[in-house]
């Protein structure tokens, strides 16, 4: 089956975030920076993690069958539906999923947001691994709670838990949540089952409830395998939130769906009595089709997107050993993110912003937004074009060269 990666898709008038906003002090205002019209000046828009390839046909063609009906009104989950999402898990992570274990939420940041308030009080302590997915502080920070750093350790080009630095922290008797991401973004790091067996009974033996990000767990480079924290065991089964949705797999994260996976039957009654006090809308008609349209037929889809995201990471770990060789790639396991480290160059945080974005023209993740751990590096989203990539490439190359 062929799939078109190439061909570069114009986003400008479809409200993209991606290539018609920019973050202005935390609020997303318009620009047109990125728009083709600039031509060669464009701000290249690789920041915001969705894909710039269009959804796998079945998608497309069960919501365009949805929207002939006409009727829009409240919808809820099926017991189809139910069964397309534990299928996907069965066969693509080995994770054999009851289905009143899911619970659906409209996404996975309002979902954090409804653990901390749910399951911590004001001056508790979540714990997190900076670098780490930027969201994961304003949810702390917004409901009352401190964050605490596990951070990462950096050493020979990857990253690895500082499990003891764990223990410490979880024993802290006002430590309650270890929010984990697995697989990590932004380093696309996949963490192996002995990392995860450690993170399980270190948190149960501390009463430190883990709530697994798992958004990117489908995202697997070739070779690399995926190992879902809810396997590893009762330990891990019976004290985790696990969060999950087919934004990121698919490219439908405008579509609001994810599926919240609560083995333990007291821990999910208690999140669905936190989902109601907060009121959290229900299930959008068309996540509900998309999702299980995506999950019964896009794994040829999936498999080859991987496949081409591992090319352009390839691509850019060779050009950068050749052309700019003042950077490194972190090598990612998992993702479609790619971290890579600038530090050579002995720019603080606002001058390496500005000749990523105003020299270069490329609008990046910035690093240090991921935690004071990530200045210096840049998060790149390479689920593109491969000549959208090569263009940045050369931008690069050619900003880091006229310093």
């Amino acid at each position: 089956m062929d799939f078109d990666f190439d061909t570069e898709i114009d986003r400008e008038g479809t409200n993209s975030v991606k290539w018609e906003y920019h973050n202005h002090g935390g609020t997303p205002q318009h620009w047109d920076k990125p728009s083709r019209r600039h031509g060669a000046d464009r701000t290249l828009a690789m920041w915001v993690a969705d894909m710039d390839f269009r959804c796998p046909e079945p998608v497309i063609r069960a919501l365009h069958e949805r929207v002939e009906h006409g009727i829009f009104g409240y919808s809820n989950k099926t017991e189809s539906y139910l069964e397309a999402v534990a299928g996907w898990f069965a066969r693509r992570q080995g994770w054999n999923v009851e289905p009143d274990w899911i619970v659906t939420a409209p996404g996975v940041v309002p979902t954090l947001n409804v653990v901390v308030r749910g399951f911590t009080q004001p001056g508790d302590k979540v714990i997190v691994q900076r670098p780490v997915y930027y969201p994961f502080f304003r949810v702390t920070n917004n409901n009352g709670a401190e964050i605490v750093s596990n951070g990462l350790v950096y050493e020979n080009g990857t990253y690895r838990m500082d499990l003891e630095d764990l223990e410490r922290k979880a024993a802290d008797p006002k430590a309650k949540l270890f929010i984990m991401c697995s697989p990590h973004n932004p380093v696309g790091k996949v963490w192996s089952p002995e990392d995860l067996k450690a993170v399980a009974e270190i948190c149960a033996r501390h009463g430190v409830l883990v709530v697994a990000d798992e958004i990117h767990g489908d995202l697997m480079h070739p070779g690399v395998k995926f190992t879902p924290f809810a396997t590893l065991g009762e330990v891990a089964a019976d004290n985790t939130i696990v969060c999950t949705a087919p934004s990121k797999t698919f490219n439908l994260a405008g579509l609001h769906t994810s599926n919240i996976v609560i083995p333990n039957k007291d821990i999910r009654e208690r999140f669905q009595k936190a989902m109601a006090v907060q009121s959290l809308p229900g299930m959008s008609p068309f996540g509900i089709v998309a999702t299980e349209a995506a999950y019964r037929e896009g794994e040829p889809w999936l498999d080859a997107v991987m496949q081409y995201v591992a090319g352009n990471a390839r691509r850019m770990t060779e050009f950068f050993s050749d052309e700019l060789p003042e950077f490194k790639v972190i090598q990612p396991e998992g993702t479609y993110l790619l971290w890579f480290d600038c530090r050579s160059l002995g720019l603080d945080q606002d001058a390496l912003e500005d000749l990523m974005l105003n020299k270069a023209k490329i609008y990046y993740d910035e690093g240090y937004i991921f935690g004071p751990e990530g200045a210096g590096f840049e998060r790149i989203n390479i689920a593109c074009p491969r000549s959208l990539l090569d263009e940045a490439l050369v931008r690069m190359r050619d900003a880091v060269r006229a310093l």
